[in-house]
């Protein structure tokens, strides 16, 4: 019989962990690669029985930290599961049965985003759909920040969701976002991609018009305002970090 590992990516998520890999429990293996936690994930998820190996993040990124997953585990099938995200019932069912008729594909599961304890229909976090189960051997994955896989399986989707806690606190949140946009600005300086200070803020602008009423961010209140404003920041600063990095690389001049 095929077994399958799911695989979960932490740091600093002693928040999350335990509910993560209680809502995991139906696999055979689960697998915890933390990129430096200082807080109590290691001790929470070993004490769950789930294996943990600390891996620094490479400037690979977050594909590099699944790519490396990949290889701590002799399963057959894996399922990608990130510390704030829950498998429902329903969706583990469905994922066994799955794995356990062996018929390769690579599976997308719709995300429902649920945003400092609000539900999101709309804007940036509406739900969406991300690649995470597939045959252990078929996949390779891409990219610093927003990874996506490369596989010649047909591409398939699951029938079921996952929950998706984004944010709890805005500590979590700025935490994120200085990693975040740190990681996609060096992305982009890799790729020799250039904007200038205008280009930045007409970057963020159009941001905050796509989010909050093109998708329909205003539908979702307060919560959609908010979330509108933080994305349009985001876009603003990481294109100010990526201006610094060719600043640093001229030599700290203007």
């Amino acid at each position: 019989m095929s077994r399958l590992a799911i695989l979960i990516l932490t740091r600093n998520e002693e928040a999350h962990i335990e509910a993560c890999i209680k809502s995991a429990s139906f696999a055979d293996e689960i697998v915890v690669i933390d990129s430096g936690s200082t807080d109590k994930t290691q001790a929470i998820a070993e004490s769950m029985g789930a294996k943990f190996i600390t891996h620094p993040m490479g400037d690979d990124g977050f594909a590099g930290q699944r790519n490396f997953a990949l290889t701590q585990t002799t399963a057959d099938w894996v399922f990608y599961l990130d510390a704030d995200e829950r498998i429902q019932e329903e969706a583990a069912r469905e994922i066994r049965r799955i794995v356990s008729d062996g018929n390769p594909a690579a599976y997308q599961v719709e995300r429902k985003n649920i945003v400092f304890g609000k539900m999101m229909h709309h804007g940036g976090h509406r739900p969406d759909f991300v690649y995470r189960l597939y045959p252990r051997t078929a996949i390779h994955w891409q990219g610093k920040v927003h990874e996506g896989i490369e596989t010649d399986l047909p591409r398939k989707t699951l029938h079921n969701v996952l929950l998706h806690y984004t944010y709890t606190t805005w500590k979590q949140y700025f935490a994120k976002f200085n990693q975040y946009t740190s990681l996609a600005a060096q992305s982009m300086f890799e790729r020799n991609k250039r904007v200038g200070k205008a280009g930045a803020l007409g970057h963020a602008v159009f941001t905050f018009i796509r989010d909050y009423l093109l998708r329909g961010g205003f539908l979702d209140g307060f919560m959609g305002l908010t979330m509108s404003v933080m994305a349009s920041v985001y876009t603003f600063v990481k294109y100010l970090k990526l201006i610094n990095l060719y600043r640093l690389q001229d030599g700290g001049r203007k």
